[in-house]
């Protein structure tokens, strides 16, 4: 049933044509936010798409490359012009290594198009978005990262690395956003059942996975504003208790906590 909550704001989801993506766009449809579809495959997206209409919720999809620039500005403006100002983007698209395997296995090629679709494509995002929120003095980022980011992993270092880049990121844009009223937050869903997961040897026995509407309502509830206080952070919604965290921001925030940090030896560290 349609709630209204999200009522007359507009919202870009990337890789919205399947998996966690397109669950995501169909719960913000489900509160009244016009959806902004981007994806590879316009089949799929066009799935969605009528999925979004039939909880009476407005959308455009779109296809593009988010390694790409050019595609993602058009993108951008395509959504802007049909729908409205962008007041949440998503980062959602994503890829993991093709093979479990020592980085002096890995197929080099495959490799570093998981560093470009899971960094330069939330990068090129963020680019085409941000100048709008940044100019209206308002706006949310919700960036899908992974427990890999905060882990090291000899098998997917291609994934770890770019979801710990991801990570990064979002840490040294905070301060500056944060004077334009506009949030980013990175959320690891946990282990669920996708697509993506289904190929990872990893889980290849796994019988419990993390709730996939869950997440929706993580996401949702992100858009509503609740999780603001957490600015520039991770959050594991898999993992954390998410009233705690949200009750600890302050704490969160004065002990510089949930982010990446190298961590000093002592109090002689030079680096401390």
């Amino acid at each position: 049933m349609r709630s209204g909550t999200l009522e007359g704001q507009v919202a870009l989801v990337t890789g919205a044509g399947r998996g966690i993506g397109r669950e995501i766009a169909l719960g913000l449809a489900a509160e009244g936010m016009a959806v902004g579809l981007v994806g590879r495959t316009l089949e799929t997206l066009t799935g969605t798409l009528r999925a979004c209409a039939g909880e009476g919720a407005r959308g455009i999809a779109v296809t593009a490359d988010v390694t790409r620039l050019g595609a993602v500005r058009e993108a951008v403006r395509s959504v802007e012009r049909d729908l409205g100002p962008i007041d949440l983007l998503v980062n959602n698209a994503g890829q993991v290594d093709k093979a479990e395997v020592p980085i002096w296995e890995v197929d080099a090629a495959q490799w570093w198009q998981v560093i470009e679709v899971n960094l330069r494509g939330p990068f090129n995002l963020l680019r085409c978005v941000l100048p709008g929120m940044v100019a209206r003095g308002r706006g949310r980022v919700l960036n899908l990262n992974s427990g890999f980011a905060v882990r090291p992993d000899g098998h997917y270092t291609a994934y770890a690395t770019s979801k710990g880049a991801l990570l990064q990121l979002s840490d040294n844009i905070a301060d500056s956003l944060a004077a334009h009223h506009v949030v980013v937050l990175d959320v690891s869903p946990g282990a669920v059942a996708t697509d993506m997961t289904a190929g990872m040897p990893m889980f290849a026995d796994r019988t419990e996975w993390n709730s996939i509407p869950y997440m929706v309502a993580v996401a949702v509830d992100a858009a509503r504003g609740r999780f603001d206080a957490l600015h520039g952070r991770f959050i594991h919604a898999g993992r954390d208790d998410l009233e705690l965290l949200v009750e600890r921001a302050e704490r969160i925030r004065t002990l510089d906590a949930r982010t990446l940090r190298l961590r000093r030896y002592g109090d002689d560290d030079p680096l401390a």
